[in-house]
């Protein structure tokens, strides 16, 4: 039983290639290595946020990672 399904199945599926054709969609590449150096960096200054100790650190911190994220997103927003 399971040979015939399997012998069914790869003939339908070569039928369809044959009909329809492969897949032929390419999808536009949209994180390029300059994105993932500046994620790199927005998760680097995501670190400096957890580990810093005192209050006027942490919004210094959190001020550089804002403008860093805020700019990771235009920049794959961009591209796209």
């Amino acid at each position: 039983m399971d040979d015939n399904w399997k012998e069914i199945k790869e003939t339908l599926t070569s039928m369809c290639q044959e009909v329809l054709g492969c897949k032929r969609q390419h999808h536009k590449e949209w994180i390029i290595m300059e994105n993932l150096d500046s994620i790199q960096e927005r998760k680097n200054k995501k670190t400096v946020i957890s580990n810093s100790r005192t209050i006027t650190e942490k919004v210094k911190a959190q001020a550089e990672y804002t403008g860093a994220s805020k700019q990771v997103k235009r920049s794959i927003r961009a591209v796209k």
